[in-house]
């Protein structure tokens, strides 16, 4: 058990950094540009209605 602890450990630490890391690299606004794309990807910028009509006209072309 002791084995299993120490790499559960481990791997809790290098989360720990890559999660400081990158909100830190987040922090400067000219690489933020380049890292948060998935925001588009994802529809978070758009109004709440637009992403409705979004979700609404492609269950449409499903059926």
């Amino acid at each position: 058990m002791k084995r299993v602890e120490r790499i559960l450990l481990k791997l809790i630490i290098i989360q720990l950094l890559c999660l400081v890391l990158s909100q830190y690299l987040l922090s400067f606004p000219r690489l933020s540009v380049y890292l948060t794309k998935i925001e588009l990807y994802e529809g978070v910028t758009q109004k709440a209605k637009d992403v409705t009509r979004e979700v609404y006209s492609e269950i449409g072309k499903i059926r």
